[in-house]
C-alpha cells in the first residue's frame, strides 16, 4: 500500500477535490491521507458479487453498493470504502443528488457494511486495519451491523451493535449465518466462503 502526505484536514475539502488528482485505483482516506489499497484478491470480488446476488432477493440494487465510500469517525478525517454496503432510501437519494458517492458523517449510518479481509497476520497493517480499527470506527459510526469475512482462516465475524459497542459472532463451515438486517437470508459460511462455488 502507498501513503501520501496527511493533506485533507476536512470532508469539504476532500470532496472539493477534481476526481483526477486523486489515484485511478482504490484507495480510502484515512487520517487525511489516500491510502492506496492495490488491486482486489479476485477471490474477494467474487465474494462480494455473491452477496451482492444473495442481497437482491431483498432489496432493490440501488440500496446495495460498492465502491461508496463513507465518512467515519477517526482522530483526522477518515472514509473507508467496504466491499459491500447495504443503503436506506434516504442516503440512496441523497447520494444521487452529490458529486461524489460519498456518505458523510451527517447522513444516516448504512444497515450494513461488509468486508472481506486481506490477508496478514496479527500486527500487521491489514490485520490491524480490518480487525481493530474497522470495527471501532463502524461502532463509533452508529453501522448497526457489519461483516468481516475472511477466507484465509475460513470464518466470518458478525458484529451487531448494541449500546455504541459490537458483539460479535462468530460462523464457520455450515452453520447458518444469523443476520438482524436479512433475517431470512439463508446462507452457511462455507456458502459465502466459497462465493456460491
Amino acid at each position: 500500500m502507498v501513503q501520501t502526505k496527511p493533506r485533507f484536514k476536512s470532508f469539504k475539502e476532500y470532496l472539493e477535490t477534481d476526481s483526477s488528482d486523486l489515484p485511478e485505483g482504490s484507495y480510502e482516506l484515512v487520517n487525511g491521507a489516500i491510502v492506496e489499497m492495490g488491486a482486489e484478491n479476485d477471490g474477494n470480488v467474487l465474494i462480494a458479487g455473491f452477496l451482492f446476488s444473495m442481497l437482491l432477493q431483498f432489496i432493490p440494487h440501488y440500496l446495495i453498493r460498492r465502491g461508496t465510500e463513507i465518512a467515519v469517525v477517526s482522530k483526522l478525517v477518515t472514509a473507508r470504502c467496504p466491499d459491500l454496503m447495504v443503503v436506506t432510501e434516504e442516503i440512496h437519494h441523497t447520494l444521487k443528488r452529490d458529486s461524489r458517492s460519498l456518505i458523510s458523517l451527517e447522513m444516516p449510518a448504512p444497515s450494513l457494511v461488509v468486508e472481506v479481509v486481506s490477508p496478514g497476520d496479527p500486527g500487521s497493517e491489514n490485520y490491524d486495519r480490518d480487525y481493530i480499527q474497522k470495527p471501532q470506527e463502524y461502532a463509533a459510526r452508529g453501522i448497526p451491523e457489519y461483516w468481516l469475512i475472511d477466507p484465509i482462516r475460513e470464518v466470518i465475524l458478525i458484529h451487531l451493535l448494541s449500546n455504541g459497542k459490537y458483539q460479535v459472532k462468530l460462523f464457520r463451515g455450515v452453520e447458518q449465518i444469523e443476520s438482524l438486517a436479512f433475517r431470512l437470508l439463508q446462507l452457511t459460511a462455507e456458502q459465502i466462503l466459497k462465493a456460491g462455488e
